[in-house]
């Protein structure tokens, strides 16, 4: 039977590893079995945070929209009923766009 060598396949998987560990800390991006665990636990983490990220951003987006709108008056839960009686179909990051970036229009939708 013919011998079997494995040099470069194991070479390959190294360096994709080391390549996507570049820039950890200490021997995180030197050394192959630590490079590993810290790899896999990055993409867990990045797999995890793609999801947290957008519940984060709701979360901003509301307390924006609350603060905009208590000085004019009204609470979040108020506003957000008001524009689901008067059919405003502006979802909670353009209304938080709006209220930062122009204020005036902001309080016309108030209005409306």
């Amino acid at each position: 039977m013919t011998r079997v060598k494995r040099g470069n396949v194991s070479r390959k998987r190294h360096k994709k590893i080391l390549k996507l560990a570049k820039g950890f800390r200490g021997a995180g991006s030197i050394l192959f079995r630590t490079a590993n665990q810290q790899v896999m636990k990055a993409l867990r983490s990045s797999y995890r945070n793609r999801r947290t990220k957008k519940r984060d951003f709701r979360g901003l987006w509301i307390s924006r929209i609350n603060a905009a709108v208590r000085r004019n008056g009204l609470s979040y839960s108020e506003f957000m009923s008001y524009l689901k009686k008067k059919s405003i179909k502006l979802n909670r990051k353009v209304t938080a766009q709006l209220s930062i970036v122009d204020p005036a229009s902001f309080t016309q939708l108030l209005l409306f």
